[in-house]
C-alpha cells in the first residue's frame, strides 16, 4: 500500500472516533435537557440531512481541490458543530426548546461530514488501483470501526460521573468555563480529538488526480448530479451495489439506536454500558470487514449478497435474547455478517463510479442513497417510539425487512445476469 494510504487512515480514524464519542455525549445532553424519547433519533436524522440537501455540490466540492485540503475544512467544519454544542445556552432562543438548539448543532457537525465523505472515500481510486480496493476497503471499515468501538467508547467514559466530575472540579476550582453536567464536560475533549484529525488532514499528499474545472451554478450542478444519479442506477452492477449499500447503511444507524434502547429495556442498562454493548457490534463488523478484505476478491464481490438476509434474520433472533454471554454473541454475528457483505459491496460501488463518474461524483451519489435511506428510516423508527410499539416488535420488523430486501434485491441481479453477464465489467479500468 502507499505510504499516503495510512495518513488518510489515521485522519478518518480520529474524525470517526470524535463522531461516534460526541453522538453518546449529544444523547447524554438530551437527556439532561429532558428531552423527549423521540427526539433521540432524531439527532441522527439532522447529522444525516446534509448528505441529502448537499449531494448536488459536495462531489464537486471534492473534485475542485487536492482532497486532503477539503478534508481539513471539512473536519473544521466539525469542530465549529462542537463548539456549538457546549455553549448552547448561549444560543437559546425565548420560547424555543433547547433541544431544538442541540439538533442545530450536531446538524452542523453533519455538515462537515457530508462535505468530507466524498473526499476521504473518492481518494482511494485516485491513490489505489483496483485490485487493491477490497483490500484498502477492508482497512478502512475496520479502522473505522476500531474508532466506533473506542468512540462510544469514549463517550461513555466522559459522561461517566467517574470522569466528568473532574472537569467539572476544574470548571469550579480553577476557571468559569460554563461546564456544568458530564455531557459539557466531555464537549472540550472530543473537540480536541477532531483537532488531532485536522492534524493528520494537513499531511495527507496530493494525488495529482486533476479534473475538469467544476461548475459553480447551483442548477447546472443539480443537473450534473442527477446524470451521475442515473448513470450508477442504470448500470447493471451499480445497481445492485447501491441497492445493498443504502440498505446497509440505512439499517446500520436505525441500529444504533435500537440497540441502545433495547439494552436499557431488555437488560435494564444505562446509556454508559448500553454504549458498551454498541462496541461490540462494532466489533463484529471489523472481524466481519477483515474476513471480506483476506477472503473476498473483487471479482467474486456479489457472492456475499445471502449474507444480507442472514444478518436481518439474526437481528429477528437477537430481540428473544437475554442472557448476556449470548447477547454478546448475537451482537457479534450481527456485526459481523454486517461487516462481511457490506465490504465487497462498497470496493465494488467504488470501482465502478470511478469508471463510470469520478471519484468525488460517484461517492456524492453514493452518500444521497444511502442517507436517504437513514432519513427515511430513522423517521419510521422514531414514529414507532412515538407510538409506543415495544423493542421486541421494532426489532422483529427490523430483521424482516432487512432480509426480504436482500431477497429482491439478489432476485434483480439474477434477472440483470439472465439478460447478459455483467461481471465482466469488474475490474476493469477507466477509459
Amino acid at each position: 500500500m502507499k505510504r499516503g494510504f495510512y495518513t488518510i487512515m489515521a485522519a478518518q480514524f480520529f474524525s470517526s472516533l470524535a463522531d461516534n464519542a460526541l453522538l453518546i455525549a449529544a444523547i447524554a445532553l438530551l437527556a439532561e435537557l429532558s428531552g423527549p424519547q423521540w427526539v433521540v433519533p432524531l439527532l441522527k436524522f439532522f447529522f444525516t440531512v446534509s448528505y441529502v440537501i448537499l449531494a448536488p455540490f459536495v462531489g464537486a466540492f471534492a473534485d475542485s481541490m487536492p482532497k486532503g485540503r477539503v478534508m481539513f475544512i471539512t473536519n473544521a467544519l466539525k469542530i465549529v458543530g462542537c463548539i456549538m454544542l457546549l455553549f448552547y445556552q448561549l444560543l437559546l432562543v425565548p420560547g424555543l426548546p433547547a433541544f431544538v438548539i442541540v439538533l442545530v448543532a450536531y446538524a452542523v457537525v453533519g455538515l462537515g461530514a457530508a462535505a468530507y465523505s466524498p473526499a476521504k472515500y473518492g481518494i482511494l481510486t485516485e491513490l489505489l488501483p483496483p485490485q487493491q480496493l477490497v483490500f484498502a476497503n477492508g482497512w478502512i471499515e475496520g479502522l473505522t470501526v476500531a474508532s466506533i468501538i473506542l468512540g462510544v467508547l469514549l463517550g461513555g467514559a466522559l459522561i461517566s460521573p467517574a470522569v466528568s466530575h473532574v472537569l467539572i472540579a476544574i470548571d469550579i476550582t480553577y476557571i468559569d468555563t460554563g461546564i456544568d453536567t458530564p455531557a459539557e464536560a466531555a464537549m472540550p475533549l472530543i473537540a480536541l480529538v477532531y483537532l488531532a484529525a485536522a492534524i493528520f488532514n494537513l499531511f495527507i499528499p496530493d494525488t495529482g488526480a486533476h479534473y475538469e474545472p467544476q461548475r459553480t451554478n447551483p442548477i447546472l450542478l443539480a443537473r450534473d448530479f442527477w446524470t451521475c444519479f442515473t448513470t450508477l442506477w442504470r448500470d447493471k452492477l451499480g445497481q445492485i451495489t447501491l441497492a445493498v449499500t443504502t440498505l446497509f447503511w440505512g439499517a446500520g444507524a436505525t441500529l444504533q439506536f435500537l440497540v441502545l434502547r433495547w439494552t436499557e429495556r431488555n437488560l435494564g442498562l444505562p446509556l454508559s454500558q448500553g454504549a458498551v454493548l454498541q462496541g461490540v457490534t462494532a466489533l463484529g463488523i471489523a472481524l466481519g470487514a477483515v474476513f471480506a478484505a483476506r477472503f473476498v476478491p473483487l471479482r467474486r464481490s456479489l457472492s456475499v449478497l445471502p449474507v444480507g438476509v442472514a444478518m436481518g434474520i439474526a437481528v429477528m433472533l437477537m430481540a428473544y435474547v437475554s442472557a448476556m454471554p449470548l447477547v454478546y454473541l448475537m451482537l457479534i454475528v450481527v456485526g459481523a455478517l454486517a461487516g462481511c457483505f457490506v465490504v465487497p459491496m462498497n470496493a465494488l460501488l467504488q470501482h465502478r463510479g470511478h469508471v463510470l463518474l469520478s471519484a468525488g461524483h460517484s461517492i456524492a451519489v453514493q452518500n444521497f442513497n444511502e442517507n436517504l435511506a437513514i432519513l427515511a428510516m430513522l423517521a419510521i423508527y422514531s414514529g414507532m417510539i412515538a407510538t409506543n410499539l415495544g423493542v421486541h416488535a421494532i426489532m422483529v420488523i427490523f430483521g424482516l425487512f432487512v432480509a426480504g430486501t436482500m431477497v429482491l434485491v439478489m432476485l434483480r441481479h439474477r434477472y440483470n445476469q439472465s439478460r447478459g453477464d455483467s461481471l465482466h465489467l469488474i475490474g476493469m479500468e477507466k477509459h
